[in-house]
């Protein structure tokens, strides 16, 4: 038996199995993927009459597979999948058709039409899975076998220990025997890989025994320190006692964290029990700055002092004048930067005598104002009578270390010093509260690195920042820092890694990530290292999909190298920048959909000479011919949030002064608005979802169905449902959370799109939002509705990011918030970007989650539907046309959209005290393009009247009969015929 199969397509996507299928156009056509809501399950995907049936492919308690089909027919054991498909071969055995044609695995065409500008590649000299992809297992075996045949095993080892015959015999035996069974299970998705996992057991064997007999030891003295570092090591122990078959890897890795975990829990006692080493209190210096002041048009020169720690802000007209002027912190209001004039800022701030008073200065440039905003926000932060922090900041770097130590200094990366958009000299003593450091070529031990950034940090800030979490896959790693204070505010931490190197199961490179919550909001950080070199980009979007947080390695397609350097001279970046890798991909829409980056101002990363950052070496000399590594903005640092959460970017650059690597650090610094642990005695209360309408870009022969999820909410609710229950109905409590809404499928529970809908845009009155459906990165729809909160009345608490606005018309804003204030936000924030003709801001306004879309074309050639409606509001596909029958069997992409629609009776009209603040929903424009290059034209029929999304395939729907409730004031509009 072959151990390649060409219908076994692996991890691919539900999408991507559609337009496989799409091309074939074939009635029979099918494949097998890996199911994406059962672990260790398939998918088999066939398709009839331009449908795509799925059926789950599980296993049971013995590993032997069964097909869900049609009820009536007799269930079937397989003991392989090949066994499993060679049945189905037969008709009449549950399926829609029987199998006829597999459908072949896509070759990177691209990759390989690129690949030629490059000069000629010999043939490789060493041995890769994909080399053996087409081969009998025979020769994979013989392969490894001679090559341990000319291995010295005699004397092995850094000790120059002789190997035990036990296992020089274990590891023959494994390729003699299971090294081609591990083969085929790796192609038909199994990762568990049974024969590998039983070699290790008995080469670890005496190991495995150890860790169980050391550990109650740990245990006890893990306990005995009552002062937990970080939430989530103590189930370490849990983890790695409770199961001694776990792999030796991972109960190894555990082991290793609960000793680092004991270490930095004595450390911690010693610091908190007043040894001068501690530094846990953070002393940020007195800061002065010059700035003028107009006076009858008579400009006057000032001097303001900023005092964090006590608190107070001193205006005074000489440098060394006297301080008997100030404004207490609590006595500062607001501060309003003007946009015409880049170095204004206007203090509102009251007196003695409770009257506001509206002050005007003028800072020698933008850097310096910004500093002295953060300095006076950071003074409302330290002196606040909050109990929790409604805003936090976070700094993210990222550095590919080149497999070279790092220099003595490299302060100036955590100080966001050097390129691009950088921090004023007067914040260098700010701390952030998290420090997130991803690195790459990683030549150090978790251990001396993580200290190396603590003893950095604790110089910079004087503060032992407390570690939350370290994940290394191989030398690629992450590690996240705190402050102290925020330690008992940490909960569900998790870290994960992925694969993406040779099979998808070495670590050279792949990705780290690490989440967690802070208080009521989850934080993410993943830190990828993926293949370099311009033809790679197919391979780069393909890992995408698994990956999908923070990205930081892209590069330029093939250009002159002198032209590229002349640019970076004259520092000319924008128009390196239309040609960057990553861009263009962004602006397809192939990989980090509604992700978010702030503008580069700063020279390419990569690649300089080490040691210097005057000069870029983009050749390399090897045996196949010269590389070409020309310089590009390889390290990169993107970003996505929830709709309407506040994150402003305050940095964003790399180092001019780290050089042993030929790639320079980069770093951004964030601020971002949070939701705190919460405790109300207001009324219960609910949150009213209705009239939802989902268009889903697919070819799938199903029914859907609606999940709700939420952190507000006591589970996930599902079906029919309109009325959801909070926790907590505080509208500050509820203004602060979101609905994650999923469409998924009823035959194989899968999910074919996810969106989140903010509470605070329905925070006065019903308001209706359009939201568009991804699922693992790719657009699969939009789904519109409405929202409505139905709380106690209540003004919310100010929060900390509200005290500094922009201001747009030189109008200062009064203290609170509203329509302004939200405009000035806006403003300054670049995760809410604005195109020239759109308005201000609103909830389905929100880029983030494409609710700005355009239409579909419509095809007057398809109007015939079968329009079948489900008793319960359950949503319902529809049928091929039956009169279609002269249309030819054309590849086409998936071109069917279904309509989700609840026909539950309406609400009563809501009654809003704010009337005037509801905005229509934005009705787009159609599309006169609508359809992807190079694809014929796809018959489609739309719902009238409804926003129509844009997307290379057809839209064909289910009209819905009921419109949202009418408004005070606004008529009912008519019924569609």
């Amino acid at each position: 038996m072959p151990s390649y199969q060409p219908w076994c397509h692996g991890t691919i996507t539900r999408s991507k199995a559609e337009d496989l299928l799409s091309k074939a156009a074939r009635d029979g056509s099918f494949l097998i993927r890996a199911s994406e809501s059962i672990q260790g399950a398939y998918a088999l995907c066939v398709l009839y009459q331009n449908c795509v049936y799925t059926y789950r492919i599980l296993p049971n308690e013995d590993k032997k597979l069964s097909v869900q089909a049609s009820e009536g027919v007799p269930i079937r054991f397989f003991s392989m999948l090949p066994e499993l498909v060679e049945a189905y071969y037969s008709p009449n055995m549950g399926l829609v058709t029987h199998l006829q044609y597999p459908v072949q695995r896509e070759e990177d065409v691209d990759e390989e039409q690129e690949a030629n500008n490059f000069p000629p590649q010999l043939p490789p000299r060493n041995f890769t899975v994909n080399d053996v992809k087409d081969s009998d297992p025979k020769s994979l075996s013989d392969t490894f076998l001679m090559r341990l045949q000319q291995m010295d095993l005699s004397t092995y080892g850094q000790i120059c220990r002789i190997l035990p015959e036990e296992h020089q015999i274990a590891i023959q035996e494994y390729f003699r025997t299971s090294v081609s069974l591990d083969a085929e299970q790796a192609q038909y998705g199994y990762p568990n890989l049974p024969g590998l996992q039983k070699l290790i057991l008995a080469i670890c064997k005496n190991l495995n025994s150890e860790i169980s007999r050391i550990l109650p030891a740990l245990e006890v003295f893990h306990r005995a320190l009552d002062q937990q570092l970080s939430p989530g090591i103590a189930q370490f122990s849990k983890q790695i006692s409770g199961d001694s078959s776990q792999s030796v890897s991972f109960r190894l890795e555990q082991l290793t964290k609960l000793l680092y975990s004991i270490e930095d829990k004595v450390n911690s006692m010693f610091e908190s029990g007043g040894y001068e080493g501690g530094h846990r209190k953070s002393l940020i210096p007195l800061v002065t700055f010059e700035v003028k002041q107009e006076s009858l048009a008579i400009p006057t020169k000032m001097f303001l002092k900023v005092d964090v720690e006590s608190g107070k802000l001193f205006l005074k007209k000489s440098k060394d004048g006297p301080e008997d002027k100030f404004f207490v912190h609590n006595k500062i209001l607001q501060l309003v930067k003007s946009q015409k004039m880049h170095a204004k800022l206007v203090i509102v701030a009251e007196t003695e005598k409770e009257k506001i008073l509206r002050k005007e200065f003028v800072f020698d440039d933008t850097k310096k104002r910004e500093g002295f905003c953060q300095l006076l926000q950071q003074m409302k932060n330290k002196h606040t009578e909050k109990p929790e922090p409604d805003m936090i900041t976070v700094f993210v770097g990222t550095w590919n270390m080149g497999n070279a130590g790092p220099p003595h200094n490299i302060n100036s990366w955590f100080q966001c010093k050097g390129q691009g958009k950088t921090r004023d000299d007067t914040a260098d003593h700010i701390p952030h509260d998290f420090y997130v450091i991803g690195t790459q070529e990683d030549p150090l031990g978790e251990r001396e690195w993580a200290d190396i950034v603590k003893g950095v940090l604790r110089k910079i800030t004087n503060i032992s920042f407390k570690q939350v979490a370290i994940h290394t896959l191989w030398n690629i790693r992450i590690v996240v820092l705190a402050k102290p204070e925020h330690e008992n505010r940490i909960s569900h931490v998790f870290s994960d890694s992925v694969k993406t190197g040779i099979a998808n199961t070495l670590g050279n490179k792949g990705a780290v990530g690490v989440s967690f919550m802070f208080n009521g909001t989850s934080f993410g950080f993943v830190n990828s290292h993926l293949t370099s070199g311009s033809e790679k980009k197919l391979r780069r979007n393909q890992n995408y999909t698994n990956i999908l947080k923070v990205f930081t390695l892209h590069c330029f397609p093939s250009q002159e190298a002198e032209y590229i350097v002349t640019k970076i001279k004259q520092q000319q970046y924008q128009e390196l920048l239309s040609k960057d890798q990553l861009n263009m991909e962004r602006n397809d829409g192939k990989v980090f959909l509604h992700f978010d980056e702030e503008e580069i101002t700063f020279a390419p990363t990569y690649r300089f000479e080490r040691d210097t950052r005057e000069k870029y070496a983009y050749t390399k000399a090897k045996a196949t011919g010269t590389k070409y590594n020309l310089p590009s903005w390889c390290d990169r640092v993107l970003r996505k949030s929830y709709p309407l959460v506040h994150v402003v970017c305050q940095a964003y650059g790399c180092t001019n002064d780290i050089m042993t690597s030929d790639h320079s650090p980069l770093f951004a610094s964030f601020e971002v608005g949070v939701a705190s642990q919460f405790v109300s005695n207001a009324p219960q209360g609910g949150i009213q979802i209705m009239n939802c309408v989902a268009t889903l870009l697919t070819k799938s022969k199903t029914k859907f169905f609606i999940e709700y999820h939420s952190s507000c909410l006591e589970s996930t609710e599902h079906g029919a449902l309109r009325w959801l229950t909070p926790i907590i109905s505080d509208p500050e409590y509820l203004l602060d959370q979101h609905i994650l809404i999923c469409v998924k499928s009823t035959d194989c529970d899968e999910s074919y799109g996810e969106g989140c809908v903010a509470l605070r845009a329905a925070q006065f009155c019903y308001t209706e939002f359009q939201i568009t459906l991804t699922h693992h990165g790719e657009k699969t729809g939009t789904l519109t509705g409405g929202i409505q909160l139905h709380t106690s009345e209540g003004k919310p608490t100010e929060k900390l990011y509200d005290f500094i606005k922009v201001e747009k018309d030189d109008t200062v804003t009064s203290k609170g918030k509203g329509a302004d204030s939200v405009e000035s936000e806006t403003e300054s924030d670049p995760l809410f970007p604005r195109g020239e003709d759109e308005k201000g801001s609103e909830m389905f306004d929100n880029p983030l989650y494409g609710s700005r879309v355009k239409s579909w074309g419509k095809d007057p050639d398809h109007q015939q539907m079968d329009h079948l409606t489900s008793p319960d509001p359950i949503f319902t596909s529809s049928k091929p046309a039956d009169g279609d029958s002269d249309r030819p069997p054309l590849p086409t992409p998936r071109n069917r959209s279904f309509t989700l629609s609840e026909t539950k009776p309406q609400p009563p009209a809501p009654i809003s005290s704010h009337p005037s603040t509801y905005k229509k929903p934005v009705v787009p424009s159609r599309s006169e393009g609508g359809m992807a290059l190079n694809r014929p034209p796809v018959p489609s029929k739309s719902r009238l009247g409804m926003p129509e999304p844009q997307n290379p395939r057809d839209n064909s729907e289910l009209p819905s009969k009921h419109r949202p409730p009418a408004r005070p004031g606004q008529p009912q509009p008519p019924q569609r015929q």
